[in-house]
Order: C-alpha cells, then sequence, then structure tokens
C-alpha cells in the first residue's frame, strides 16, 4: 500500500474511480494477506472515531486477527477526525488513514479507500456506530458462503429502524418507490437499496469506472459491477449517540440525479447479467386475489355505472369500485400471500399501517388504471368491461411489483 512518508497518511489516488483487480502491494502488514478491507468515511466526526475503532478492531481480532484492515477516509474535517484518528495507528496497526483535501463526497470516499485496499473483500461502515458492527460477521459470512454482494438491510427479518420520525420514513419509502419505477433492474435486487453497509468482492467491481452522486454507492456497485450472487442480513438502523446527522434535502436530489444518471448510462440495463430471485408462489397467490378483486371491482362498476341500474357516469363509478376492490384485496393479501410478514406484526395498529401503505400504492395503481380505461374506452375499444379488464391488468402488475419491494416488512423493532 503507498503511504506518505512524511506523515504516514495513505496517498490519495487520482483519476477514474475505478478499483484495481490485483490490489496494491501492502506495507507494513506482515506476511499474511488482508482479506477484509473496511472502509469508514468520515466527516466531522472526532467525537466518534476512536470509539468506532476500538469496536471493529475488538469484533474482527475475534475473528480474522491479522487479516483485515480498517481504512479511515476523511474529507479534511474542520474538527480534524483525521488527525485523531492517525493518533491511533500506534494503537491499532490495521488502521489506515486517508485525508482528502482536494474532493469531497461520501461515494467517491468509499471508492478512493477502496482504491487503496489490500483486501480480496471490499466493505463499507459509517463512522458513528448507527450502524451495529455486529452485523459485520454475518457479512463475512455471507460472502464466505459465495456471495458476490451482501448487504445489511433495514427490510428484512431482523431489521428495521429504532426511531425514524414519520417524515424521514416517508422520504425513505419515496426514495425507494421512485428507484424502482426508474431503476428496476438495479434496485429489485435488494430490499435496502438505499444501505450504506455492505460488503462486495473486489472481484465484482474491478474493472468498472464507478461515477456516483451524493452519498449512495451501492447503487453503483450494484448496477456497473458484475454481481451474481446477493445477500442480505438485517440489522436495526440506531440513532447517532455523538455528533450530527448528515442526512439533508441535498442528498434526496443528488440520489434522483444518481438514479436518472444511472439509467441513461445503462440503457436498458442489458449489460447488467444477474440472477432475480422472483418469488412465483408469493406471486400466483397475489394474482389470485386480485382476480377475486376484479371481480368485485366488475360488480360494483355495473350495479353504479350500467344504464339499467344506477347508470352513474362511468369515471366516480370506477373510483368507487376501485376503492372496494382495494380493500377486499388488502385483507385477502394480509392474511394469505403475505401471512408469513403479518404474523410477526400482530395488532390493530400495525394492520392499518400496513392498509394505509398498500392502499397509497393501490391508489397510484388505480390512477394508472384509469388512464388506462380512459385512452382505451375513448381511443381504441369502445366497451366499459373489455377496457376496464385491460386496464385492472396494467394496474395489477403495478401493484405486485411495489408491494413486493415496499409493503408487508418487518420494520419496526423494540
Amino acid at each position: 500500500m503507498k503511504t506518505n512518508s512524511s506523515n504516514s497518511l495513505l496517498t490519495v489516488s487520482t483519476g477514474p474511480l475505478k478499483i484495481s483487480e490485483l490490489p496494491p502491494n501492502p506495507v507494513g502488514t506482515g506476511d499474511e494477506s488482508i482479506h477484509l478491507s473496511l472502509v469508514i468515511p468520515t466527516y466531522k466526526e472526532r467525537e466518534n472515531i476512536k470509539n468506532v475503532v476500538n469496536v471493529l478492531s475488538q469484533l474482527l481480532d475475534e475473528s480474522i486477527a491479522g487479516k483485515y484492515e480498517l481504512i479511515v477516509v476523511d474529507d479534511d474535517s474542520p474538527d480534524r477526525t483525521w488527525e485523531i484518528a492517525q493518533s491511533l495507528t500506534t494503537e491499532y496497526p490495521q488502521l489506515r488513514v486517508m485525508r482528502r483535501q482536494q474532493e469531497r463526497g461520501l461515494s467517491s470516499a468509499v471508492i478512493r479507500g477502496w482504491q487503496a485496499a489490500t483486501g480480496i473483500v471490499l466493505g463499507v461502515i459509517d463512522g458513528d456506530l448507527q450502524h451495529p458492527p455486529e452485523v459485520l460477521i454475518q457479512l463475512l459470512r455471507s460472502i464466505e458462503q459465495g456471495a458476490d454482494l451482501a448487504v445489511a438491510s433495514r427490510h428484512v427479518e431482523g431489521g428495521g429502524v429504532s426511531s425514524w420520525s414519520v417524515v424521514r420514513r416517508f422520504l425513505s419509502r419515496g426514495a425507494q418507490l421512485l428507484g424502482l419505477v426508474i431503476l428496476p433492474g438495479v434496485l429489485g435486487r435488494v430490499s435496502d437499496p438505499m444501505s450504506g453497509y455492505f460488503m462486495v468482492r473486489r472481484s465484482a467491481i474491478a474493472g468498472a469506472t464507478l461515477n456516483p452522486v451524493g452519498y449512495k454507492i451501492l447503487l453503483e456497485v450494484i448496477g456497473r459491477g458484475k454481481v451474481d450472487q446477493v445477500a442480505e442480513v438485517g440489522y436495526v438502523f440506531c440513532e447517532r449517540k455523538q455528533g450530527e446527522s448528515k442526512v439533508t434535502w441535498k442528498q434526496y436530489i443528488d440520489y434522483i440525479h444518481h438514479l436518472v444518471r444511472l439509467r441513461l448510462s445503462t440503457g436498458k440495463l442489458g449489460r447488467l447479467r444477474r440472477k432475480v430471485n422472483f418469488p412465483v408462489g408469493r406471486f400466483l397467490r397475489f394474482g389470485l386475489v386480485g382476480f377475486s378483486g376484479v371481480f368485485v371491482d366488475m360488480a360494483i362498476l355495473y350495479l353504479l355505472s350500467d344504464p339499467t341500474t344506477l347508470a352513474w357516469p362511468l369515471m366516480p363509478s370506477k373510483i368507487i369500485a376501485g376503492e372496494i376492490a382495494i380493500l377486499n384485496n388488502f385483507f385477502w393479501n394480509d392474511a394469505w400471500t403475505f401471512a408469513d410478514v403479518s404474523a410477526r406484526q400482530q395488532g390493530w395498529k400495525q394492520r392499518l399501517k400496513r392498509f394505509v401503505k398498500f392502499n397509497t400504492i393501490c391508489l397510484v395503481g388505480l390512477g394508472l388504471n384509469l388512464l388506462v380505461l380512459y385512452l382505451i374506452f375513448n381511443f381504441l375499444i369502445p366497451n366499459r368491461y373489455i377496457a376496464n379488464f385491460i386496464a385492472i391488468a396494467v394496474a395489477t402488475v403495478w401493484n405486485f411489483w411495489i408491494n413486493l419491494k415496499l409493503s408487508w416488512r418487518v420494520t419496526d423493532v423494540k
């Protein structure tokens, strides 16, 4: 590994954000090869950094002693976080420190750290202990069992958030929903694509030119890397105890920018070679429930709009029929399609939360349904029932895909 002889800081690479296939030659690491290189990007983490290094070192010393390195990449913090980290290198010989003075940004900091890394497995963890360190061992075990990418997720069993506000939860779900629409082949592969806590094999991203925007590097790893097998490990996201939060509105704007740029640069995602673990059984159950909703929808539409019954206008009749069908579908999906998840989130409050999420997603689907119905009925097939059937089919695809990724997930923790 290249170091700066005057202050022992790692030299910051310049040029493209690309990871080499072979790690650089290590300096001062003895004869043992490095298995895991864990990057800790920091900015104004003076109060946290010593505790973070201590906790991570103790944990990894118990499992892969001598075969790991910690790389702190600091963006020239005004509180001189890099200086505090550098002072710890005598006590923690596996610690390396990089001070970036010409570049900024969490994502690029992670990549610059990986460029200096000597491990065959590359990882990243926040520098504020909001990511529970003990999950590292589970992530590492997943890699050793054959995964190319192991992601710590808040949205699988064992995961959750400790004390997020309603607004922050809404923004997080909204960001993921937007991502699923723009980049389904990327964000659809993991339940928590905005996670900043993961490990990846060097070989899976070696040679790819990464081009991140903002603070979410995982999108680039999945979108541009050669990631075949993906594993997810649940973790509970904890609020920071020291320092200040880095979450800002600008980060959400950067996220949208990143999605659009990745979408355009990868075309139709044909270059993304991957296997998708599609839940066929759950899809069939969802489809059967949706089929029952078709009968409910059609029956209500007939009672309200047919000239021989109430003869209401088509659009208001459709809105009412659609909402009643949504209610029917929710109860059947909650009791059957997603019964395994519902069993772990019992109680009327949890059920109400699931219904609100399901209804919101389906209302968007209802809007799509109305649009398709209007276009087909007025311009293609002037039969209200055939047009309605086609509109329902289109909306069903939307509803399944989004609910599969966003609804019925165990995220409430004590």
